[in-house]
């Protein structure tokens, strides 16, 4: 596929499912995890100051019946990244995404994707590439089902094991 659609436009096209998953320790640093570095810290009372687009394009996802989870698989104990994206997951489970959170020691008999990835539909798989310091390279679209049909499965494998965010204590 040569023109690769942005997030909302995949996940406006999604009529049942998207799924994400993410499987690094790091990832590029940004402004709001640097703050949060220096002590800073979300008044989520004031849901303007973190609601985001992203937030937006997945409650209205969620409000047309699309079921959208996010499974992380992490090393223990965690990383400070781990640790923010865990505090400001909030925001994603305010959205109406499901999140959960696989230590990486309880995954070591599954066969994981080398990639992060979101899957529409079980259809249409959007794989993230990242460099070693994770900093993003790229992305690709697939949608052979010999190939999206088994990241789905090791998708649902990965889910069923992990731990919901609101009883995940990172470590």
């Amino acid at each position: 596929m040569s023109s690769i659609p942005e997030f909302p436009e995949l996940l406006a096209g999604a009529s049942k499912s998207a799924v994400h998953l993410e499987m690094r320790d790091a990832y590029y640093s940004n402004p709001r995890f640097e703050a949060w570095q220096d002590g800073q810290r979300i008044d989520w009372d004031d849901r303007a100051s973190w609601w985001r687009p992203f937030h937006q394009t997945v409650a209205d996802a969620v409000a047309r019946g699309v079921q959208v989870r996010r499974a992380r698989v992490v090393s223990e104990p965690v990383t400070d990244y781990i640790r923010w994206e865990h505090y400001q997951t909030r925001a994603n489970v305010e959205a109406g995404e499901q999140v959960r959170w696989l230590p990486r020691h309880r995954a070591w008999d599954l066969l994981l994707p080398g990639s992060d990835l979101w899957i529409f539909d079980g259809r249409l798989m959007r794989v993230h590439h990242f460099s070693g310091d994770g900093e993003w390279i790229s992305k690709e679209l697939c949608d052979d089902p010999a190939v999206v049909g088994p990241h789905a499965a090791a998708f649902e494998h990965i889910w069923e094991r992990a731990i919901p965010h609101g009883q995940y204590e990172v470590k």
